[in-house]
């Protein structure tokens, strides 16, 4: 059960963060991203798997391998976003977690582009 682990490692950092924010609060957001880093490799073998299982997939179906690789890059920076922004609050700095958030879907949204042409060439084709 990794979840055990994973809420393992996420108390454990809040209990020790909580007791160095009392002597060093400049530590507590190191803890906060050592621990976000290790829950990340405990899922990375399950997030391999996915990607696999989708890659093997698109290998069946025509046409559809430049879409899954701008969907798992969109999944990516999704993930990452969320991640750096995350840290940014923990930081206590929302201001530049609000502008890593906004950078975020200003990506996602550019590069889902050829996606959203794609659809609506489609539905032209198909509309009279």
């Amino acid at each position: 059960m990794e979840i055990v682990k994973i809420i393992g490692i996420a108390l454990s950092a809040v209990i020790i963060t909580i007791i160095v924010k009392q002597y060093k609060p400049e530590f507590a957001i190191y803890i906060s991203l050592i621990a976000g880093v290790l829950i990340l490799f405990l899922i990375m073998d399950k997030l391999f798997s996915i990607v696999n299982l989708l890659t093997n997939f698109a290998n069946k179906v025509n046409g559809s391998k430049e879409f899954l690789k701008i969907l798992l890059k969109i999944t990516g920076i999704a993930f990452l976003t969320e991640f750096a922004v995350s840290v940014c609050k923990d930081a206590g700095e929302n201001a530049i977690a609000t502008k890593v958030d906004i950078s975020g879907k200003v990506l996602i949204i550019s590069m889902s582009i050829p996606i959203i042409s794609s659809m609506l060439e489609t539905l032209l084709k198909i509309l009279p």
